[in-house]
């Protein structure tokens, strides 16, 4: 899952270099992941209004639910 995160948000970014994704364990056996991003590459990954925000979590959840797993994708 880590490295699929990486890979969407380096497609997004003009630092690719500066993605960094680190996961922990969160309540009621969800996996957080939290994407880490250069700040100027910030407003790329988020979106208008948040729309590749939320796109960013739709596939990740998608991915999860293929493998019976719970997680949650935190942008920081």
């Amino acid at each position: 899952m880590d490295k699929l995160l990486i890979s969407i948000a380096q497609g997004l970014v003009d630092n690719p270099s500066a993605v960094s994704v680190t996961s922990e364990e969160g309540e009621n056996g969800t996996t957080v992941y939290h994407l880490h991003v250069d700040p100027d590459d910030m407003g790329r990954v988020i979106g208008k209004q948040g729309r590749i925000a939320k796109a960013i979590r739709t596939v990740m959840r998608a991915a999860a639910t293929r493998s019976n797993t719970r997680i949650s994708v935190e942008i920081d």
